[in-house]
């Protein structure tokens, strides 16, 4: 089948990737002309485990290819994709101009009987604007067959991508039509191995579940955090709280992980979006504001642990950070909270030595110049070079290579003892009889958390 997808993004990449490994022909479209002559020469702009050889693979076997200009590859489509960004507005919503003008431009070249299915995660209505800017199009041209929109959401995982699209725990499609349902259940055909994971329902239906499963993964993680921070209060271990309830198969044990607050760019963006949609809907979303606040006062976490032990003035003071992208698996700094931290820690005085085995040169790129430049933050080289000297470790994302470190060698390294393990990653007894001091989220230490409040976070 002839497939074209408008955004060569994080999504628009790996689903054409993907489709291109089961043997279809896909042209990516993106009007960035450095990014696509990156991707002709087989390189992927971002990190994603398993993306840049299968991109390679079907180059090379001219199953996937790459363009600017779009209309050649719309008009030889079955079906197009629009996969482009909806970042947040300022307040709060999602911009959707992007997919607008992808639409137009479907509409300018499209054949009839062409289907367009919108991946790009947008607010409920958006796919019936496509079908209206698709249908003028298909006035002004004189043309008489019908094409069809089909809102079919990614459920990708950054970290996670090509593993998630090629074994699926569900496919879902909104469609009105039964003869675009059945061309993308063909399509699909591979990917899924039961009935039940290929999930029909309406276009609405299908642009509102992507939101609410963000939503409910993010509420989960506040609502750990919370718990994490009663935790301290009552001297309680969040770890064996997390292993009594997720032992309960109707809550099970995923995304109940007690840490620094959740970053990337799909839970707080989708979430703000979801407020506004109600916002926009005259209905309250308490509980999601709730989500969101706590994982705001969350990413404070490290920072107040920091003030606690060292004060609000850290003239002098070094800090090491494990961990940069929001997860392991990614190169993605979006939200991440190691930004957090990196910022007050930087703005009350402190140097910060930072290590990740992925997202440093993406750092370099994107976050504030002068941190580097005046040398308040620099990038080590390994692990080991980031302690050297430090106050304290802070560990923020919990790459597999900074699970078993030597700890001999960190306190030789380091000048004082303090672990702060935004993770939970590590046995706080061991480190506590290695002679470290360990704060952990929520690990029961009464006298090691701070309250949570202006006055304890290094912002104050």
């Amino acid at each position: 089948m002839n497939i074209a997808v408008i955004g060569c993004g994080y999504v628009g990449l790996v689903t054409g990737a993907c489709l291109a490994e089961m043997g279809n022909n896909v042209t990516c479209i993106d009007s960035d002309s450095q990014k696509v002559a990156q991707l002709r020469a087989g390189q992927v702009p971002f990190f994603e485990p398993g993306l840049e050889s299968m991109v390679q693979g079907n180059v090379q076997r001219q199953r996937l290819c790459f363009a600017t200009e779009p209309g050649p590859a719309i008009a030889a489509a079955a079906v197009v994709f629009i996969a482009v960004g909806t970042p947040a507005l300022a307040h709060g919503g999602a911009d959707t101009r992007q997919v607008f003008e992808a639409a137009e431009t479907v509409g300018r070249h499209m054949q009839p009987d062409c289907i367009v299915a919108s991946k790009s995660t947008a607010p409920v209505g958006t796919a019936e604007r496509i079908r209206s800017i698709l249908d003028r199009a298909a006035r002004q041209r004189s043309m008489t067959s019908a094409h069809e929109v089909v809102a079919n959401p990614e459920f990708l995982r950054e970290g996670s991508a090509v593993q998630d699209f090629m074994r699926p725990d569900r496919v879902v499609l909104g469609v009105q039509d039964t003869g675009a349902e059945r061309l993308m259940r063909g399509l699909y055909a591979p990917f899924v191995h039961s009935h039940e994971q290929l999930l029909v329902m309406s276009l609405r239906d299908a642009e509102l579940t992507k939101y609410a499963a963000n939503a409910m993964l993010a509420t989960r993680i506040s609502f750990m955090n919370e718990m994490a921070r009663l935790c301290d209060a009552l001297g309680v271990d969040v770890e064996q709280l997390r292993r009594g309830i997720g032992s309960d198969a109707r809550i099970g044990q995923k995304y109940l992980n007690a840490g620094c607050g959740y970053g990337g760019s799909c839970f707080p963006k989708d979430v703000r979006a979801l407020l506004d949609m109600g916002l926009q809907a005259r209905t309250d979303l308490d509980i999601l504001a709730a989500v969101a606040h706590v994982n705001e006062v969350q990413k404070q976490w490290a920072a107040g642990v920091i003030a606690g032990r060292f004060g609000h003035r850290l003239q002098g003071r070094r800090f090491a950070v494990w961990g940069l992208s929001f997860k392991p698996g990614t190169d993605d700094l979006r939200e991440a909270p190691a930004l957090a931290v990196i910022s007050d820690l930087l703005t009350a005085g402190a140097r910060v030595s930072a290590h990740d085995p992925v997202a440093m040169p993406r750092a370099l790129r994107e976050w504030p110049q002068q941190w580097f430049e005046s040398g308040a933050l620099q990038l080590a080289v390994n692990p080991l070079d980031a302690v050297e000297g430090a106050d304290a470790l802070v560990l923020m994302t919990e790459w597999k290579l900074f699970r078993a470190p030597d700890f001999g060698a960190i306190r030789r390294s380091m000048r004082g003892r303090l672990i702060v393990d935004g993770r939970n990653q590590y046995d706080p007894a061991q480190l506590r009889n290695l002679g470290f001091d360990y704060v952990g989220v929520g690990r029961g230490a009464r006298d090691a958390m701070p309250e949570t409040s202006a006055e304890t976070t290094l912002a104050a």
